[in-house]
């Protein structure tokens, strides 16, 4: 397309990290002949997608190490760790664990786009944020 302006910053990009940990929880809401109202485990992962244009000096949209650094805190505290003894995870199903590791992500992490959390390899759900519509 000749004629139109070059964009704002280098070119838009997406990039993604993804992180593993083991936790076991049990979810409180559900009838108690269903299988997750027992305790049970998950070899969690999850994965942050952060949106944004590529630094023209830098060459990239955000240092890997800084997400890292932000995730850390998180996976320390959730690793091998009951999720119902967590503040905020008193019912943590995947929807509300996304939730919650969006909440204290994103002041560290202004450009996230996504949180993907997986139970099981084929099992999870990606959140948004909070101006995401269905």
């Amino acid at each position: 397309m000749t004629g139109a302006p070059p964009p704002a910053g280098g070119p838009a990009m997406e990039l993604f990290a993804e992180f593993r940990f083991e936790a076991a929880h049990q979810l409180p809401h559900v009838a108690p002949s269903h299988m997750c109202a027992r305790m049970h485990g998950h070899s969690y992962t999850v994965r942050l997608t952060i949106a944004g244009r590529v630094d023209s000096h830098a060459g990239w949209v955000m240092d890997y190490a800084d997400i890292v650094a932000a995730f850390e805190p998180l996976r320390t505290q959730l690793d091998h760790h009951c999720l119902n003894d967590i503040a905020g995870l008193a019912n943590p199903t995947s929807e509300r664990l996304a939730i919650w590791l969006w909440d204290r992500l994103m002041p560290a992490v202004p450009a996230l786009r996504a949180v993907e959390v997986r139970e099981m390899l084929h099992i999870g759900c990606v959140y948004r944020g909070p101006q995401s519509i269905i």
